[in-house]
C-alpha cells in the first residue's frame, strides 16, 4: 500500500534535513502527505476541481479515519482534529500554507525551500515552523496554483506569475532555473482594498496630498505610480481610482489581475503566455491597443514593463486622458528614463527629443513610493513634469517626505510641501476644481 511505504521513507535522507527543522513536524507531514495520496487512489480526487468542498469534505474525512486505523496510525485528541483539517487543506487549498494564506496580518509568503518558509508581517520578516513533507509535496502545490488560472510550470516553462482566487500575486521559479529547488512567492492583498483614508491612517500620504491628487485624478491628469518592489504602488493606484467621476467608462489591463477597482464601469483583462507550441500569446500591447476599439474613457495599466509604454502614451495624447500605470523605478527621474527605454523597445526609430517630448505631453505627474526600513511605506514624492529644457525632463517636486531617522527599528520622517505651485492647478480650474492655494504653501505636514 502506498501509505506504508510513504511510513516506511518517512525519514529518509534525513541528513538532508537542515538542523533547524522540527523533525516532528516533519513527520507530521509526511504522513499527511502518504494519506493524502491514498486518498486520491481511494476517491478519485482528480476531479476534485469540479466539486465544492462542503460536497465530499465528510467522504474524505471518514475515509482517512478508515485509512488511519487500516495501517495502525494512531491519532488522538489535537493531533487528530488538526490532521484532519489540514488534509481538508491539502486536498483543497494550499497545503502548509493554507494557514498563511488565511493570516490577514501576513503580506508575504517565501517558501524558500520545502523546510525553509518565511513570511512578512506588519513590515518584518520572520521565518516560520511550516514544513513542507518534501520536494515532490512543494512542487505539487505549485501546480495546483498555477493549473487554477490556465499557466504552467515545468521545464520548458521553469518561471511563471500567476494568481490566487483572491487575487494575491504569485510567483514560483523551478529547476533548472532554481539551483537550490522550488521557490514560491506570494505577494497578498487584503480581503478589503485599502482606501486613501486607510494608508492616511498608516501615515503613508498625508492629507494634504491626498486632496491633491484627487483633483488630479478627477481633472483627468494622467500620472505614473512609480517605486521599487512592494512599494505600495498598486495599492495606491487602486485607492486612487476612487476620485474617478462613476459615469466614466474604465479599463483595466494587467500581467495578472490584481487591481479591484473601487468603481462601478470596469472592463478588466488579463494577459495569456504562449501554450505548449509557442502560440496563442496575448501581450500587454496587445490588450492596450485592443482596448482603444472598446470606446475607453481611461485606461489603466496595473504595470507598464516594455513595447506598450509607446501605445500607452498614444493613448494618454489622443483623448484618453486621466489614464493611470505604475513603474518601477529609483524616483521620478528614473522613471521617465525607464519608460524611454520602453518606447524604444517598441523598434521605431524615433529620436530621443521627440520621445521625451511625447511622455511631456501625456504624462503630468509622476508619483514616487518607496518602502523604508521596518516595512513603512511612504509616497516620497509627488512631482510635476514641467516640460523640456536643454534636452532634458524639468521636474518639480509638489510634495514630499523626508526621512528623520529610525526608531524601534522604523523609519520615522517628515512630510512637506515644497512651496512650488503647480502648473496643472489651471487644468484643475477648467475642469471646475478647485484647490486652495494656501496648500502649497512652504511647509512641514503634521
Amino acid at each position: 500500500m502506498a501509505l506504508l511505504t510513504a511510513k516506511r521513507a518517512l525519514f529518509d535522507n534525513v541528513d538532508a534535513i537542515p538542523e533547524h527543522v522540527d523533525r516532528r513536524e516533519l513527520l507530521f507531514q509526511r504522513l499527511k502527505v502518504a494519506v493524502h495520496e491514498e486518498l486520491v487512489e481511494s476517491l478519485e480526487l482528480t476531479m476534485l476541481a469540479q466539486v465544492k468542498e462542503s460536497e465530499i469534505s465528510g467522504e474524505v474525512k471518514a475515509v482517512a479515519q478508515e485509512l488511519l486505523r487500516e495501517h495502525a496510525v494512531e491519532l488522538k485528541g489535537h493531533d487528530q482534529v488538526r490532521f484532519l483539517n489540514e488534509l481538508m487543506e491539502e486536498v483543497f487549498g494550499l497545503g502548509p500554507l493554507e494557514k498563511l494564506v488565511q493570516d490577514d496580518a501576513v503580506s508575504d509568503i517565501l517558501v524558500n525551500s520545502p523546510y525553509e518558509v518565511y513570511i512578512e508581517r506588519r513590515g518584518r520578516l520572520e521565518q516560520t515552523n511550516v514544513v513542507f513533507a518534501d520536494t515532490h509535496h512543494l512542487m505539487r502545490i505549485i501546480h495546483r496554483v498555477v493549473s487554477r488560472v490556465g499557466r504552467r510550470i515545468d521545464e520548458v516553462s521553469p518561471m511563471v506569475d500567476a494568481r490566487l482566487a483572491d487575487g494575491s500575486r504569485v510567483n514560483a521559479v523551478i529547476p533548472p532555473l532554481a539551483l537550490n529547488g522550488p521557490s514560491l512567492s506570494i505577494r497578498r492583498f487584503g480581503k478589503r482594498p485599502l482606501t486613501l483614508d486607510d494608508l492616511t491612517g498608516f501615515q503613508s500620504i498625508a492629507p494634504e496630498m491626498v486632496q491633491f491628487l484627487a483633483a488630479a485624478v478627477e481633472a483627468r491628469a494622467s500620472f505614473l505610480v512609480s517605486g521599487g518592489t512592494g512599494a505600495g504602488k498598486t495599492t495606491m493606484l487602486n485607492a486612487l481610482t476612487k476620485f474617478i467621476p462613476a459615469d466614466e467608462r474604465l479599463i483595466t489591463i494587467e500581467d495578472s489581475a490584481e487591481l479591484n477597482l473601487l468603481h462601478r464601469h470596469v472592463i478588466r483583462m488579463e494577459t495569456r503566455p504562449p501554450n505548449t507550441e509557442g502560440a496563442g500569446e496575448v501581450t500587454q500591447r496587445s490588450l492596450v491597443r485592443n482596448s482603444l476599439r472598446m470606446r475607453p474613457d481611461r485606461i489603466i495599466v496595473g504595470e507598464v514593463r516594455g513595447a506598450e509604454a509607446l501605445d500607452m502614451l498614444q493613448a494618454m495624447n489622443t483623448g484618453h486622458e486621466g489614464s493611470l500605470t505604475t513603474i518601477h523605478a529609483n524616483d521620478p527621474r528614473d522613471a521617465l528614463a525607464r519608460l524611454e527605454m520602453m518606447v524604444a523597445m517598441t523598434g521605431y526609430e524615433m529620436p530621443v527629443p521627440v520621445i521625451r517630448e511625447y511622455i511631456c505631453s501625456g504624462i503630468r505627474l509622476v508619483v514616487h513610493l518607496s518602502r523604508l526600513k521596518g516595512g513603512a511605506r511612504r509616497v516620497m514624492r509627488i512631482s510635476e513634469i514641467v516640460g523640456i529644457r536643454d534636452g532634458s525632463y524639468v521636474l518639480e517636486d509638489i510634495f514630499g517626505y523626508e526621512q528623520t531617522g529610525v526608531k524601534d527599528g522604523m523609519a520615522v520622517g517628515d512630510y512637506f510641501v515644497t512651496g512650488y505651485k503647480p502648473v496643472c492647478l489651471k487644468r484643475f480650474k477648467a475642469a471646475g476644481i478647485e484647490v486652495p492655494d494656501d496648500l502649497f504653501r512652504r511647509r512641514m505636514l503634521d
